[in-house]
């Protein structure tokens, strides 16, 4: 007897490990980074020649990886699985330092990479967790809708808190930064 509920696509499941990987990642890079910054553990940060290598640099050097092996390697679904989770993890260190790489520089702190990672979990989460196109019905556009009045009324509230809060934390942020190891 057949199931009558599809198995996800593997597009969508593959989906689902990046949306995870990149999730957890971003969220596990920030924590590090603030306990090495406030001393709280210890620095490991890689450094070469004087130079602090930025974990951006990791991520672009997975990434570049994930694409060679996808490439040029004929892979299996657990295999493939494997590569959504080191693209997941890879593009999250990317991302997490998204305004350095935009600005050439500046504070870690930036709210460009707070809001290019808002973005791509949001396209993720959208691939991983839509419905697929043939089961779509009115019903759906009309949640859609209400959702997506609901997210844009969530996201002004949270970045007009988000200026209030910046005003406060950036400083200490910065602060921290500039005591922290280099």
């Amino acid at each position: 007897m057949a199931s009558s509920i599809a198995p996800p696509s593997p597009t969508r499941h593959l989906a689902r490990l990046v949306f995870t990987a990149f999730l957890l990642t971003f969220i596990a890079s920030r924590a590090l980074v603030i306990l090495i910054m406030t001393r709280r553990m210890p620095d490991f940060f890689l450094h070469m020649g004087g130079t602090h290598v930025h974990h951006l640099n990791y991520g672009i050097f997975l990434l570049s990886a994930v694409a060679g092996v996808l490439l040029f390697a004929k892979l299996n679904d657990t295999q493939r699985s494997v590569c959504a989770l080191v693209y997941g993890f890879g593009l999250a260190l990317t991302f997490d330092e998204f305004g350095m790489w935009l600005h050439l520089g500046g504070s870690y702190w930036q709210r460009a990479s707070f809001d290019a990672v808002i973005v791509v979990l949001g396209v993720f989460g959208l691939i991983a967790f839509m419905p697929r196109w043939q089961r779509i019905r009115a019903h759906h556009f009309i949640t859609g809708g209400v959702l997506l009045i609901a997210v844009a009324s969530f996201y002004w509230m949270l970045f007009k808190s988000l200026k209030h809060a910046n005003d406060k934390l950036l400083p200490r942020l910065i602060d921290i930064e500039q005591h922290g190891p280099q």
